[in-house]
């Protein structure tokens, strides 16, 4: 893969704080990068899906998701809930 064409952001959600995921770290190239090898270290799942990183880039750091993109998100949630439960 181009490195210059790579994309990561990273999401969180915090139950009773966050009303919805937010995005808290976004990149291209390097940082994409970056964003991916500090997910790995510390054991965050990474869930590849180059669309939909670029439009939450798009939305920039501190931003919810819109409702448009929950049906997307939640599928993350899922792979993460599925990761979860493998592991117990």
């Amino acid at each position: 893969m181009d490195l210059r064409k790579e994309i990561a952001t990273a999401l969180r959600y915090e139950p009773g704080k966050d009303k919805a995921p937010v995005v808290v770290a976004a990149g291209q190239g390097l940082k994409a990068q970056k964003i991916k090898e500090l997910a790995e270290k510390s054991g965050v799942p990474v869930y590849r899906d180059q669309a939909l990183a670029q439009s939450l880039q798009d939305l920039g750091i501190g931003a919810e998701i819109p409702p448009e993109l929950y049906e997307a998100v939640a599928k993350i949630i899922a792979f993460v809930a599925g990761l979860d439960r493998r592991q117990k």
